[in-house]
């Protein structure tokens, strides 16, 4: 799924990484979390980069396991839900009430957004109004726009690299957890073996100096990758049952 045109050829060279380790792979284009979460669901594809969101979900609803996660030149390799507004607004106190007879922009399926917001106390019976966004980046974007929205909730990694565009916005809260960031989820419907050669694969990139680790490290702005097991997606696991995700959770 790309926010920006462009974006998806960020992994062509991952894909090439592969295959020097006797691994074929093939990128395929999703339109957004929905699609890409049905198609994963329903078995079109084996593996998926994905936001802790969905990765979270496919977890609960027992259909994925996660394998390894970027680190990125920064050294980051996690992220948490903001509350962004017009500068002038008042702080976020953590609760629902705060968006009471508010328009909140939010990425669908995000943990970041749609679920961070739905897994306030209280949001069930909450009259705010939810606008769901294609990304994070357009939810910021709208919010900048006078009358659209009255209130984002973003991740934080977008947040911090936008936040210069938008000198009419500001941070006025936060998550206190943190979410693995784009982690590579490998649907269990993939034999272990392979699974274990792509962790592996991908695993000894970071210390790989040859021409092709470095492309892929150039191309995704990483220094490699982490391994990732279900204890790093406790925080998110709790935040999505908050937020009524159950092994039965459609994605409509």
């Amino acid at each position: 799924m790309q926010d920006q045109a462009g974006v998806g050829q960020t992994y062509k060279p991952l894909m090439d990484y592969l295959a020097t380790k006797g691994i074929e792979a093939s990128l395929v284009s999703a339109k957004d979390y929905h699609f890409a979460a049905d198609m994963f669901s329903h078995g079109s594809v084996d593996a998926m980069f994905s936001g802790s969101g969905v990765a979270g979900a496919m977890i609960i609803k027992e259909l994925a396991v996660p394998v390894v996660r970027p680190v990125s030149k920064d050294g980051f390799s996690t992220y948490w839900a903001v509350v962004i507004a017009p500068k002038g607004s008042p702080k976020f106190t953590g609760s629902i009430d705060y968006f009471e007879g508010k328009k909140v922009l939010v990425t669908a399926l995000a943990s970041s957004g749609e679920f961070y917001f739905r897994s306030l106390a209280g949001s069930g019976q909450s009259d705010a109004k939810l606008f769901k966004a294609a990304s994070h980046g357009a939810a910021i974007n709208a919010l900048d726009h006078k009358g659209q929205a009255d209130v984002a909730i973003v991740k934080n990694r977008v947040w911090d690299k936008q936040k210069d565009k938008y000198p009419n916005l500001m941070l006025v809260g936060e998550d206190k957890g943190e979410n693995p960031d784009n982690t590579l989820i490998v649907s269990k419907k993939v034999s272990p073996a392979l699974a274990e050669k792509v962790s592996a694969a991908l695993l000894a990139l970071k210390d790989d100096a040859s021409p092709l680790a470095q492309a892929v490290k150039s191309s995704m702005e990483i220094q490699g990758f982490l391994k990732t097991s279900l204890k790093d997606f406790e925080h998110t696991i709790s935040l999505l049952k908050k937020a009524g995700v159950t092994k039965s959770y459609n994605f409509d």
